[in-house]
């Protein structure tokens, strides 16, 4: 996994060793992944798109171009992989919230 993944492997798994992922799913379908990182922030992942809200996902994956993912991304790859998520449902209303307090976050 480091020769693929390089420095986001080792890290990755710490997250699913520790079960750091949640899959959030909705009535509806909808589902995105938080991952509590090894700071203690909680971090919204979004599969279906390859996109993370920490701020490696921002500097290293999209604005310089060296890595392919986060170790955020990463653990939730992992983590559906091994069956290692934790799972929260949610009504619609609870998932907008999500979405909109990540929204506001980045403002």
């Amino acid at each position: 996994l480091k020769f693929i993944f390089g420095p986001a492997a080792v890290p990755a798994l710490d997250l699913v060793d520790q079960r750091s992922v949640t899959q959030v799913r909705a009535p509806s379908g909808r589902t995105l992944y938080q991952v509590l990182g090894s700071s203690g922030k909680l971090y919204t992942c979004y599969s279906s798109c390859h996109f993370c809200t920490c701020p490696a996902f921002g500097f290293s994956v999209l604005q310089k171009n060296e890595s392919l993912l986060c170790k955020h991304i990463l653990a939730v790859y992992l983590s559906q992989a091994m069956g290692a998520c934790q799972e929260l449902a949610v009504s619609e209303e609870q998932l907008t919230n999500i979405l909109l307090a990540e929204e506001e976050d980045e403002d």
